[in-house]
């Protein structure tokens, strides 16, 4: 691992314990919990999964970036398989105590310990803007490269022009030195990687509070004024 990958593995393996305790406090302002961020986006993610597959219940989905674990409970009972990776190992080894059935391993952030074409689904939620920016393009390259054709490739990320985004990554410990990806910067890392039928969208424009408001959410995913943004590309 080089020594800018190994400098975050190590700060990441300090909020082992303490991670959603970090998150809560960065969006107290807020009036919501970290877990009600997460069902959002692990629903808006098993959505848009089920638009373009039909069935879930084969699926193989790989989460790239995984931390402790927190999406894994919303899909293992919906896909067929979830597998994960991180360079903390110990984020990995909580994220194995919490969540039994996924398959997680602890890789060096460059290549993917798992052959070409493996996945029907690899996704990442806001991971990228830890990656140092010279490896962002590799990053994705091997998201692709993992999944087979026809899959899909689904990234999460903050809205750097949402000022109460800008906010919450500047009050986290572990996001302060994060650089943050704009959505045209993500397009162009899926359209580098190969991908064909690459979107954008806003997602939490409104608060997460599950139910309608999540489907409410998408009347505004043409506006760029969400929270976070969803950018998704076609493996060819």
């Amino acid at each position: 691992m080089d020594p800018q990958q190994q400098a975050i593995a190590e700060e990441f393996d300090r909020y082992r314990e303490s991670y959603d305790d970090a998150v809560n406090r960065a969006i107290a302002f807020s009036g919501q919990k970290v877990e009600s961020f997460t069902r959002a986006k692990a629903h808006d993610l098993l959505r848009t999964i089920a638009s373009h597959f039909g069935s879930q219940r084969e699926l193989n989905l790989l989460d790239v970036g995984c931390g402790i674990g927190n999406y894994h409970p919303f899909l293992t009972p919906v896909v067929g398989s979830v597998s994960a990776v991180d360079v903390s190992s110990a984020c990995i080894a909580k994220a194995k105590e919490r969540n039994p059935v996924v398959s997680y391993s602890v890789y060096d952030g460059d290549r993917l310990p798992y052959p070409d074409e493996k996945f029907d689904v690899a996704f990442c939620v806001c991971v990228i803007h830890h990656v140092p920016p010279g490896r962002w393009q590799q990053f994705v390259n091997e998201m692709c490269r993992v999944t087979r054709a026809g899959g899909l490739i689904v990234v999460y990320e903050h809205n750097p022009a949402h000022p109460l985004t800008r906010k919450v990554v500047h009050d986290c410990a572990f996001d302060r030195d994060a650089v943050l990806l704009t959505m045209a910067q993500s397009r162009a890392l899926l359209e580098g990687a190969g991908c064909a039928d690459v979107t954008t969208r806003s997602i939490l424009t409104l608060p997460p509070m599950a139910g309608l408001a999540e489907r409410l959410d998408g009347l505004f995913a043409r506006l760029p004024f969400g929270s976070q943004y969803r950018a998704l590309g076609r493996v060819t």
